[in-house]
């Protein structure tokens, strides 16, 4: 039996899994880095970094927004520990209200007196009462205070052309017309910056259980009166696909007018199979593996997707939006499983990096990616228990990140990469990413899969002479190992030792280890 990741051929080799899985008398993997800092490419667009946050169990109310009467220490309603802790990560922007709750969300329902607000059902997560005490002045608010971007789901699946164009209306007219005086007796007195619109979410499933092409001709009719004042018209993105085929975007990619973005969603399952996922914590090695096997393979789902673009927008002004990402397991047990609260662990952290430096190299046409999701529901920033919050695995890897955002890509390339290999999957020991940073500093990250060896690495640098370089280091011992509100701080980024000599980098990295380096000149 055999598995293939991108160049990666994986078999079941009897030396190479008694060599790399062996549980004893682990040594360090030498690796020969060369970084091409004369060869500069694009920009990795900070939007790579985007967040997302859905009306789904406690990721916006509890995990976010508490409410203005709220013990829990709060401002005008928001958290304020959750706000100081996403002010730190610079969010480029955030997708909201959903998902599949985009497509049942209807705007008016989330403006005016809170106590006026009608009460709904959402019937995607949990069967639960929908207050609406949060709505678009809400979200507007979190977005001013992160200074970070909007990026809003319209609904397409149970809402009107009207519906849709009229929050729009709302949210953006400078003028005098009636919605403009509405925003404004309700406490807004200037437009807000609406960035990114979504027309739609998941047609192909929750969003209306749609084919592609029928979804294509109702983007256009819906498009076409998305209308916004000059200086403030956000970019259109139609709802794509979600799996390795590319039918969704060949539909779309023949839209010649009235639409920048297709959106994808890829979840990481370690099983593989939706009906039994696999567990958050207490998972065996073949679940770490499988898990980062098939996170990998978002790489070759955005390369046969950036094919269809090509052929059919060499203008290249359509990009793909990866709107959705992230890991997905099985509920946690004793909680609802509708509301999509999981564990995060080093797994994850490994995940995220592994994602980030695929990402990176798919700038071209890859123009957005936001996590799922920000608080408390899936591979989440943020987990909150009432009062209390603690940050995750994945929280850290974003903040370790935040020097790629808007830096300029440079290629490198290992001299050889040995494979750690379990059973029949294999992946590489190292995943690396390389960048100019806005101030002109070499940015290095590299994610070590392999959980028993360490990899000595020492990176030769082209058109740029290294001085001194400082970084940091995520790792725990068990695979699973994970922050809990009584213990923040099992996982958590630590200095690393860089040495800098003749122009030479060198560090050794820890098994089952995520580390961001800045090499200064």
């Amino acid at each position: 039996m055999e598995k293939t990741i991108g160049f990666i051929r994986v078999t079941t080799a009897v030396f190479c899994l008694v060599f790399l899985s062996n549980t004893s008398g682990f040594a360090a993997t030498q690796l020969d880095l060369s970084i091409q800092a004369d060869k500069p490419g694009l920009k990795i667009s900070k939007y790579l970094y985007g967040q997302f946050a859905e009306h789904l169990g406690h990721g916006i109310y509890e995990g976010i927004w508490v409410g203005k009467k709220s013990s829990i220490p709060n401002t005008r309603g928001f958290r304020k520990d959750v706000v100081a802790a996403l002010e730190a990560l610079q969010i480029p922007v955030i997708r909201w209200p959903g998902g599949c709750f985009a497509d049942e969300y209807h705007w008016r329902d989330g403006i005016g007196p809170a106590k006026n607000r009608p009460v709904k059902i959402n019937t995607h997560w949990g069967w639960v009462d929908e207050t609406n005490a949060f709505g678009t002045h809400e979200f507007f608010d979190l977005v001013e205070m992160l200074g970070t971007e909007a990026y809003i789901a319209g609904n397409i699946g149970s809402g009107t052309p009207r519906e849709m164009a009229e929050w729009l209306e709302y949210m953006t007219a400078d003028g005098n017309t009636e919605l403009a005086k509405l925003r404004r007796k309700n406490g807004r007195d200037k437009p807000w910056k609406v960035s990114f619109f979504g027309v739609g979410n998941e047609t192909w499933g929750c969003g209306g259980n749609m084919t592609p092409q029928y979804y294509a001709d109702l983007y256009k009719r819906y498009a076409t009166f998305l209308k916004a004042p000059d200086g403030n018209r956000p970019k259109k993105v139609a709802s794509g696909g979600n799996d390795a085929h590319t039918d969704w975007t060949e539909a779309l990619s023949g839209i010649k007018w009235n639409i920048d973005g297709i959106s994808h969603h890829y979840y990481t399952i370690p099983s593989g199979e939706w009906p039994v996922k696999g567990k958050s914590t207490g998972f065996p090695e073949k679940e770490w593996i499988s898990t980062l096997f098939n996170t990998m393979k978002i790489d070759g789902y955005l390369k046969r997707n950036e094919e269809v673009l090509e052929k059919n927008n060499p203008q290249g002004n359509i990009g793909l939006y990866l709107d959705e990402w992230g890991t997905w397991y099985d509920p946690e047990p004793g909680r609802e499983p509708g509301f999509l609260y999981q564990q995060n662990s080093l797994r994850d952290a490994v995940v995220a990096a592994l994602n980030f430096n695929i990402f990176h190299q798919h700038v071209k046409r890859l123009h957005m990616a936001n996590i799922a999701q920000t608080v408390n529901v899936l591979q989440a920033m943020i987990l909150t228990d009432k009062e209390k919050m603690v940050l995750t695995p994945t929280y850290h890897v974003f903040k370790m990140y935040v020097p790629f955002q808007d830096a300029t890509f440079i290629p490198n390339q290992f001299k050889s990469m040995p494979k750690y290999t379990l059973g029949d999957v294999s992946v590489p020991q190292v995943s690396a990413s390389t960048a100019l940073s806005k101030e002109g500093n070499v940015i290095m990250a590299l994610a070590n899969l392999d959980p028993h060896n360490t990899a000595q690495i020492t990176a030769s640098i082209q058109g740029f002479s290294a001085k001194s370089a400082k970084g940091s280091v995520l790792t725990a011992d068990a695979l699973d190992a994970h922050n809990t509100f009584e213990k923040p701080d099992i996982v958590k980024p630590a200095p690393i030792d860089v040495k800098v000599q003749k122009g030479k980098v060198s560090l050794e990295l820890p098994a089952k280890s995520v580390t961001v380096i800045t090499i200064l000149k």
